[in-house]
């Protein structure tokens, strides 16, 4: 006879995409420069060569803004564009009420895994109360690796001591699931808020109707 699978304990969550709007992805970017009137191609390049060391704290915002947008005069101000940043960021409610009904359960350790920078990830934890679902954020800012590299996922098991079969794994991006598939977590994919009572259920672990 096979060997049961084990109880799911662990609960790790995309944030942009599953349960908050994406912070600073490609849309939020697209607007950004139709906003600002910002050189489309040019503010593209730059940012892609800032990305990583942005996501991973090794430059904050202001040294980002620096380099992608204000190499040369503007006619708004540093100021003016990270308010404008920060208001991108909007609540996905029905998956956000998900998150609130397991944290209240008790049964699972929930934590997030996602990259974002320092400042936007701050943001966005205080701004939608994440803090009242999740005990831990294993955000790139504060491990200093990103997804898709199993890297991150590795450090998230280190550091909360759970077997990769009792964690489950909830992102928007399948490339972002191979990595923690590949270590014996299990994993799935946020379609919609339905979509994952449904899977989660399948995995044990009830998530209760919509409201």
């Amino acid at each position: 006879m096979g060997t049961a699978m084990p109880e799911i304990t662990t609960l790790f969550w995309d944030v942009g995409g599953v349960l908050l709007s994406n912070g600073w992805d490609h849309a939020e970017r697209s607007r950004a420069v139709e906003r600002f009137a910002l050189e489309p191609a040019e503010f593209e390049a730059r940012h892609e060569r800032l990305l990583d060391a942005f996501e991973t704290n090794h430059i904050d915002l202001d040294e980002y803004l620096r380099q992608a947008v204000f190499y040369r005069p503007r006619a708004f101000s540093p100021d003016d564009f990270r308010q404008w940043m920060f208001a991108q960021s909007q609540p996905f409610a029905e998956s956000l009420a998900i998150a609130e009904g397991l944290a209240r359960t008790r049964r699972y350790l929930m934590a997030t895994i996602n990259n974002e920078s320092l400042e936007m990830n701050g943001y966005r934890i205080r701004q939608f109360g994440l803090r009242d679902y999740f005990s831990a954020f294993y955000s790139s800012c504060y491990v200093g690796l990103r997804k898709p590299s199993a890297g991150i996922f590795q450090r998230a098991l280190d550091f909360t001591q759970r077997s990769p079969a009792e964690c489950v794994m909830i992102d928007d991006r399948p490339e972002n699931l191979e990595a923690p598939a590949a270590l014996g977590m299990r994993t799935i994919r946020f379609e919609s808020p339905a979509q994952l009572r449904n899977d989660l259920a399948r995995h044990g672990v009830e998530a209760g109707a919509a409201a």
